[in-house]
């Protein structure tokens, strides 16, 4: 697939819109004349004469002017001859409808062929499928949409883009309160990916955010041009990435590829050009109500406050799940909080208003902004609504004009939260997003909201990185050096290592064994798991162990290396390289020697990298702890491990189009100002 070659402004925003087929381009037109498009439709029909009023024309050729857009409903055939028309005649673009390409090539032996004539045909003219409904545009009510959805006219809003037309049609049905803007389906990108779409609609002024529910990434160079796009607009972007591809090809040497996983490399990537991730469509429409309101959050400063210490209690859990901060309030914020909530509340963050000032407006007003001074990036009000067929929501309605109050008297940013989605009317909803207060459906999906907002907003906060390492390996085998001689190209890249020898004979481990002083390190050499292998003797401390350790492993060793033994170290880290099939070379970090698949504390940085971002990824481990020194223990030597991260990343980008793989493990990371050391490494290498 190539990225879209032309401008597809015309396709997204037309001014005219041919139709071709049967049943389907019936209901797109009936579509486009319900929601009030205001340009020319031109049906085109082999038989029929007009179609819901309209004239019908025979082809192409017949059309009174080149379409700006097109609906192509026919057969797969057919489609390719009607799009190759429509590119001579200078057509903005085409939506192909038809399946039975690429994704059926399993089941139809033509399949990939017709995806190349199709592509063909359409040279430059921009088309979006096939096998994809289309798209809906509810700023000028054009749409190519062959089915009913849920969606009305809005004057501004956010884009949500997916590669599967079923999950736009449920998010088409949504009732939180979320402004669509656009909902667009991409099908099997044949020439047209998602980021291209994603990109096209950014352009829109009256499009405030994008989210995209993501299969498989299309380009990466056009990944990359939508992130930066996005921040030069201001306009945050957020994934949903679903379908977690096949992880590399999992080397049976190292542990690095185990660690790594192209999902862990997706949200690493991800991160990396600021761009949110969510888990579930909830969480990602909450996420757009969010963005769309305020844009990417300052911090993750979070205030909450309920009429209930169990809803508080549940707040309170949910957070510890995500990256956010309930910060303590601040000691001007307790008098006035006290004064109208009175002495019996516990003053604190998630805060239990209690019942005493429910129904009081003026009460609700005067605690909901002392809350909002705190200077919080978001501040939540729990409040789930009452039955509207059943109950009196009164008081409920009064809690939502004393937070749209306190919002405005404050500028600061404000959230309803229902803890159960289905207690808040759409009709609530929509009154809050207009007051600008955003209705969050579900504590879950709050805090998912404003985790990913915060994070955005880290992202762009930060210097904007550099364009990826866009090498992939060299095609050959793959050959693995020893380690002594992996050892010796990092230490030219900077990666500290430990004074060693290598020998050929016992006698000759044993002689280097002395020139190094004791305690020593015997292993064996050519053996990929040395410890399963009994190739590794530690704390060798005299000629005769050396020499009989070695005499032990002569079976399974071509060779020997002797290092001098390395101190104890305050913790043992995993640094590792690989090539992601999208991403290209990308490092790992984490918790290392026999912890490796234990903890599960690994980090992903995609290449080049900062020293920030180095830095950022070592504060992400468990393993910290231990260097922050754990319960009394010293303090490991951070800035050597930094260093050495460093060396290695810059030694993955200065043999990229070689490297197949790199596993040091473990690091030893020595007490503060003594170092990190490389006590075993391995390298596979494209010969």
């Amino acid at each position: 697939m190539t990225t879209s070659p032309r401008s597809l402004d015309r396709l997204i925003r037309p001014r005219s819109i041919a139709v071709f087929g049967g049943k389907e381009a019936r209901r797109v037109i009936e579509q486009c004349d319900k929601m009030g498009f205001a340009g020319e439709i031109w049906p085109v029909h082999p038989r029929e004469e007009e179609i819901l009023g309209r004239r019908c024309y025979r082809s192409v050729a017949d059309l009174p002017d080149a379409p700006d857009a097109s609906f192509v409903g026919v057969n797969r055939a057919l489609t390719i001859d009607i799009i190759r028309d429509l590119a001579t005649r200078g057509a903005g673009g085409a939506v192909c409808y038809a399946s039975g390409f690429r994704e059926a090539a399993s089941e139809l032996a033509d399949g990939n062929d017709l995806q190349e004539a199709l592509v063909a045909a359409a040279g430059d003219m921009p088309i979006v499928g096939p096998n994809c409904y289309g798209f809906i545009n509810m700023l000028d009510g054009a749409l190519l949409w062959p089915d009913q959805h849920g969606m009305l006219r809005v004057d501004h809003g956010v884009a949500i883009l997916t590669q599967s037309s079923n999950i736009a049609c449920n998010i088409s049905m949504q009732t939180r309160g979320l402004p669509l803007a656009y909902v667009m389906t991409a099908g099997n990108q044949a020439q047209t990916g998602l980021s291209d779409i994603a990109c096209a609609v950014l352009e829109d002024p009256r499009v405030t955010a994008v989210g995209l529910h993501i299969e498989g990434f299309d380009s990466i160079e056009a990944l990359e041009r939508l992130a930066t796009r996005a921040r030069e607009l201001r306009k945050p972007v957020v994934t949903l990435k679903v379908g977690k591809s096949e992880a590399a090809q999992l080397a049976t040497v190292s542990h690095t590829a185990s660690l790594a996983g192209n999902d862990r490399v997706s949200s690493a990537l991800l991160a990396r050009l600021g761009i949110g991730r969510v888990d579930t469509l909830p969480e990602l429409l909450e996420t757009l109500k969010l963005l769309h309101l305020h844009g990417p959050l300052p911090s993750a400063d979070i205030s909450s406050m309920s009429c209930s210490g169990g809803e508080a209690s549940l707040v309170a859990d949910a957070g510890v799940r995500r990256k956010i901060n309930f910060r303590p309030l601040r000691e001007e914020q307790r008098r006035p909080l006290k004064e109208s909530l009175g002495e019996m509340v516990t003053i604190a963050n998630p805060l239990d208003y209690h019942t005493f000032v429910w129904g009081n407006r003026e009460k609700q007003t005067a605690a909901f902004t002392a809350m909002m001074k705190g200077d919080y990036a978001l501040n939540l009000i729990v409040l789930d609504f009452p039955r509207l067929d059943r109950c009196d929501a009164a008081d409920w309605v009064t809690t939502c004009e004393a937070v749209i109050a306190s919002a405005n008297a404050t500028g600061a940013v404000a959230g309803i939260v229902a803890s159960l989605g289905e207690n808040m009317p759409e009709a609530t909803a929509l009154s809050l997003m207009a007051a600008g207060v955003v209705p969050f459906f579900g504590i879950d999906e709050a805090l998912a909201a404003a985790e990913t907002a915060a994070e955005i907003g880290a992202a762009w906060a930060r210097t904007v990185p550099p364009p990826l390492l866009k090498v992939r390996a060299e095609a050959g085998d793959a050959v693995t050096l020893t380690e002594a001689e992996a050892k010796a190209e990092l230490l030219e890249s900077g990666v500290e290592v430990p004074r060693g020898r290598t020998a050929a004979t016992p006698e000759e481990a044993a002689t280097a064994a002395e020139a190094l002083g004791f305690p020593v390190v015997l292993k064996g050499l050519g053996v990929a798991h040395k410890s399963e292998a009994g190739a590794v003797k530690l704390n060798l401390a005299s000629r005769e162990e050396v020499h009989d350790a070695a005499t032990a492993m002569a079976a399974v060793a071509s060779g020997y290396l002797v290092e001098k033994m390395v101190a104890k170290p305050v913790a043992e880290l995993i640094i590792g390289a690989m090539h992601d099939p999208f991403a290209g070379p990308v490092l790992t970090i984490g918790a290392g020697g026999i912890l490796v698949e234990l903890l599960d504390d690994s980090a992903i940085l995609t290449l080049p990298t900062t020293e920030r971002a180095i830095s950022e990824a070592i504060d992400s481990l468990k393993v910290r702890k231990l260097l922050d020194g754990y319960r009394g223990g010293p303090k490991g030597d951070i800035a050597a491990l930094t260093r050495t991260v460093a060396a290695a990343a810059f030694y993955v980008v200065s043999n990229a189009s070689k490297l197949d793989e790199l596993d040091i493990n473990p690091v030893m990371v020595l007490a503060e100002g003594q170092g990190a050391i490389a006590a075993d490494a391995l390298i596979r290498r494209r010969k």
